[in-house]
C-alpha cells in the first residue's frame, strides 16, 4: 500500500510532536519531515516532495500564508491542508485563495484530520464546517456587491497605496510624511476608500486587507 507522504509546518515544537504521534496511528499516512516556519517549509518541500503540507498560519520569517502561496504555484504535486487554531473568516478565505486545498482546526478529531489529509491526496477538497460557511458567505457577498464586481477595482492607485499603509498600522501622520502629502489629503483618501468597500472602522478594512492578500497575517 503507497502511503501519503506528509509534511507538518508549525512553529511549536510540541503541536509537532503531538500531530507526529497522532498520524503514526494511520496506517496510510507517513510523517517524512517537520518545518518550523514557512522558509524551511518550502525547503523542506523542494528536498522531500510530500504528497500533503500540513500548513499553520502564525509563523515567523515566512507565514504559512505566504508558503502556500509559493507551493502552490511552484510544487503543482503537493497539495496543502491549513491546520490552525485560527478560524476567523479573515484567515480562512485567503489562505483558501493562496492555494489551500482544504482548511481544518486544531481542535478537530484525529478522525477528522486523517480524513481531511486523505480527501485532499486525492485531490478532493475538505473543509471545517466554519470554513465551509465562510467560503460559502464570501461567494454570496461577491455576487452581490457592486453587480459582482469587486469594489477593490474602483480604489486609485493612491487609495489602495493608502489602504495597504493604514492596514499596516502606520498613523495618519506617518503616512503623510511618507507620501508627502497633508494630514487632510490623508484623510481625504482613507474617506473615500472605505466609502469604495463599504468599510466604516479600521479593523473591517485590515480585514479586508488581508482576505485581498495585500498584506499577509
Amino acid at each position: 500500500m503507497q502511503k501519503i507522504k506528509v509534511l507538518i509546518v508549525d512553529d511549536h515544537t510540541l503541536v509537532r510532536d503531538g500531530i507526529r504521534a497522532l498520524l503514526a496511528l494511520a496506517a496510510d499516512i507517513d510523517v517524512i519531515g517537520e518545518a518550523a516556519n514557512g522558509k524551511e517549509a518550502l525547503e523542506k518541500v523542494r528536498k522531500l516532495a510530500p504528497n500533503v503540507v500540513l500548513m499553520d498560519l502564525a509563523m515567523p520569517i515566512v507565514s504559512g500564508l505566504e508558503a502556500t502561496r509559493r507551493i502552490h504555484k511552484g510544487f503543482p504535486g503537493t497539495r496543502v491542508l491549513a491546520l490552525t487554531q485560527y478560524e476567523d473568516r479573515e484567515y480562512i478565505i485567503p489562505i483558501i485563495e493562496a492555494g489551500a486545498r482544504g482548511f481544518i482546526s486544531k481542535r478537530a478529531a484525529f478522525s477528522e484530520l486523517a480524513s481531511a489529509i486523505q480527501a485532499v491526496y486525492r485531490g478532493d477538497s475538505f473543509l471545517s464546517p466554519m470554513a465551509a460557511a465562510a467560503v460559502v458567505e464570501e461567494c454570496q457577498q461577491k455576487a452581490t456587491s457592486e453587480g459582482g464586481k469587486d469594489p477593490y477595482q474602483y480604489l486609485t492607485d493612491r487609495e489602495k497605496e493608502m489602504l495597504k499603509l493604514v492596514a499596516e498600522g502606520y498613523t495618519a501622520k506617518e503616512i503623510a510624511d511618507m507620501l508627502v502629502i497633508s494630514l487632510r489629503t490623508v484623510e481625504s483618501h482613507k474617506t473615500s476608500l472605505m466609502k469604495k468597500l463599504n468599510i466604516h472602522n479600521k479593523t473591517d478594512l485590515i480585514k479586508f486587507a488581508i482576505r485581498k492578500g495585500i498584506v499577509t497575517i
